[in-house]
């Protein structure tokens, strides 16, 4: 089964999280941050992954903690869900349009969290979240997941911006997590992710 739950409490935030790697993209979000939502829904129907997330943070001071954390606790379940990684296809790369955006995502699930980052949100960014925020979110989820991934996004508006490079991510996430019947081991020379 490649499923699992993350619960992480700190002083700043209360973060509970489950997915499913085998679902059907649907998505419970609950994480005070309505654009945010809105994204985790859409990274959850784009790349068929069951995704339930109830967040409590400490937005009177702004959204980068809960946004942080929840990188953190999704990065976390992933790399649990995913586990040795035998039989998947490890490598994918998605293109996304929406408008006059495009996003561009390449991953490799080979262990090592590393992110690549292209692309400027404006400074009052999407949705009322500050733009770098939306870098330090895919940075936090890459570095706990263990997966190297390269962003690139382009346009004009930042909620257009902002939703192609989510999309782009789960859907190459998707197909880098998807068993391929022709790899019967784990995708490495090393024999490890």
């Amino acid at each position: 089964m490649r499923q699992n739950e993350v619960h992480r409490t700190t002083k700043e935030t209360d973060i509970s999280l489950s997915l499913d790697l085998d679902g059907t993209g649907a998505g419970a979000i609950e994480t005070g941050i309505p654009f945010f939502d809105h994204m985790l829904a859409s990274f959850a129907r784009h790349g068929h992954i069951d995704l339930t997330v109830r967040a409590a943070g400490d937005l009177a001071v702004d959204p980068h903690h809960t946004i942080e954390d929840i990188g953190i606790v999704l990065g976390l379940a992933l790399a649990e869900a995913v586990g040795d990684g035998r039989g998947i296809a490890r490598f994918a790369d998605a293109a996304v349009p929406m408008d006059e955006a495009l996003a561009r995502v390449a991953l490799d699930l080979g262990g090592r969290g590393y992110l690549v980052f292209e692309g400027a949100f404006s400074l009052a960014g999407p949705g009322g979240i500050p733009g770098d925020l939306i870098e330090h979110f895919f940075y936090s989820l890459c570095t706990n997941a263990g997966l190297t991934a390269h962003i690139t996004v382009t346009g004009r508006n930042d909620h257009h911006m902002c939703e192609a490079a989510f999309k782009a991510f789960a859907r190459a996430l998707a197909a880098a997590v998807a068993i391929d019947p022709s790899i019967g081991d784990v995708p490495s020379t090393k024999g490890t992710l």
